[in-house]
């Protein structure tokens, strides 16, 4: 007999085969031309427009907005690439529920934003799909640059100096660029290739040569590439993740969110991929949330994700946490892992409930257990790879507002540093600004 959601343990194929490409699909339809002009109509376009503060990329929202109801959708797309060159990705993953959209003042009047997330994408999509690249390359100034690191901030890093003529070489550990965008977004949100076709579509700049297989400590040193470059910038994101610190989470089944992802995301048939029948996710981040709603979609039967603090700490946004719960998975709040049991392989996690006094968390002593074929752990990444003589802290690593590191002529940004949030925009933002900072440093 074929898998089906009910079939024991972690098995692929739990679902029809066509199944899996509707599951899959674009969360959100791309507005078509009408949809589009009908949408940007809604803007006041504000004078000292808070969406525009609101955005860590200051991208002039009103302003591109106002182009795409005057039917210039491709200049739109150039007013929103001159501040964010992954403003395709962005637009598709942003949390703008929290960000832009928030404080539109359509949201704060009426309770419904202008949608400016999908406003951009349509603008970006519009230009990409003609294949045109909208900026040109600088003279070039002799200077060469390192980036390690080819997810968001490394790209928008290297794209900012190859604009301002100076070489660049990008340095990434794994066999395809694009770093989170292309290994760590759930495949829903970003569909038919788009972190990939997003790169190509970048890397049309010039001056910019990917080099795949190469990170640091793996033959290459910090010290080889100040002595070979005029500059590096580090955006090597974070490589660990942190231990639940529970009994039985060395069991078969209990896997890394972030690698389960990658997996998935770079799969050729869906129906492959093994996922439990009872899935359990801990944690409370965009991950959790991304791993739990796929793992549905694959076919399991009943998928729970536990968080160890309440609703209004959870670091997935509200809109999320709904989106989960549509998909239907179980949300858990104040709940922490206590051990997880089976014989060879995970049967059931037992929880303890907890509670929050004085922004401590303690457990009440009230235990339970949920049935897991598969455990997911969602409870952040961690900081690996560090090179000797970049100061650290608080597991990131030390820049200040130019993204300058504690050693001379490196730079850093992204998901590694301590610049901001762990977001796509963000760490766009941070690549953005070091460049600017690096090109200032090199031609003066």
């Amino acid at each position: 007999m074929p898998n089906s959601q009910m079939t024991p343990g972690i098995a692929p194929g739990r679902l029809p085969k066509d199944a899996y490409a509707n599951n899959f699909s674009d969360l959100h339809a791309p507005l078509d031309a009408h949809e589009a002009a009908v949408a940007a109509d809604r803007c006041y376009f504000c004078y000292d427009a808070p969406c525009q503060t609101a955005c860590p990329t200051s991208i002039d929202i009103p302003m591109f907005i106002r182009q795409i109801s005057t039917g210039l959708a491709e200049a739109a797309a150039v007013k929103i690439f001159e501040e964010n060159i992954l403003g395709g990705m962005c637009a598709r993953v942003c949390p703008t529920e929290t960000l832009c959209e928030e404080v539109c003042v359509r949201e704060v009047a009426e309770g419904k934003p202008v949608e400016i997330g999908r406003l951009q994408r349509y603008a970006t999509d519009t230009l990409m799909e003609k294949g045109v690249h909208p900026f040109e390359r600088a003279e070039p100034t002799g200077k060469k640059v390192a980036v390690v690191g080819a997810g968001p901030a490394g790209l928008s890093c290297a794209h900012r100096l190859a604009m301002h003529g100076h070489e660049v070489v990008i340095l990434d550990g794994r066999e395809k660029a694009g770093g989170l965008n292309e290994f760590g977004i759930a495949a829903y949100k970003s569909v038919d290739d788009f972190a990939h076709r997003e790169v190509e579509w970048l890397m049309k700049i010039g001056g910019i040569t990917m080099e795949y297989g190469k990170r640091l400590g793996g033959g290459m040193s910090l010290a080889d590439l100040t002595g070979s470059y005029d500059a590096v910038f580090l955006a090597i994101g974070l490589g660990g993740v942190n231990a639940l610190r529970a009994d039985g989470e060395d069991l078969d089944g209990v896997l890394d969110a972030v690698d389960y992802i990658a997996k998935l995301r770079q799969a050729d048939d869906l129906s492959k991929l093994p996922v439990g029948r009872n899935v359990v996710v801990i944690g409370g981040g965009m991950t959790a949330v991304d791993a739990a709603v796929q793992s549905k979609l694959l076919g399991a039967e009943h998928v729970s994700m536990v968080y160890r603090r309440g609703k209004e700490r959870m670091a997935a946004s509200e809109y999320e946490q709904e989106l989960a719960t549509a998909k239907g998975v179980t949300i858990i709040y104040n709940a922490q892992p206590v051990a997880i049991h089976g014989d060879g392989a995970v049967r059931e996690v037992e929880f303890e409930y907890t509670v929050e006094e004085n922004d401590k968390l303690r457990g009440t002593g009230e235990m339970f257990r949920i049935p897991a074929d598969q455990v997911f752990k969602a409870i952040g990444q961690t900081l690996e790879g560090v090179p000797d003589g970049v100061a650290v802290e608080r597991g990131k690593i030390v820049v200040n507002e130019h993204g300058r590191t504690s050693q001379d002529g490196v730079w850093a940004g992204g998901d590694c540093a301590s610049g901001g949030d762990d977001l796509t925009v963000t760490a766009v933002a941070e690549g953005r600004d070091a460049a600017i900072d690096i090109n200032a440093t090199l031609m003066a």
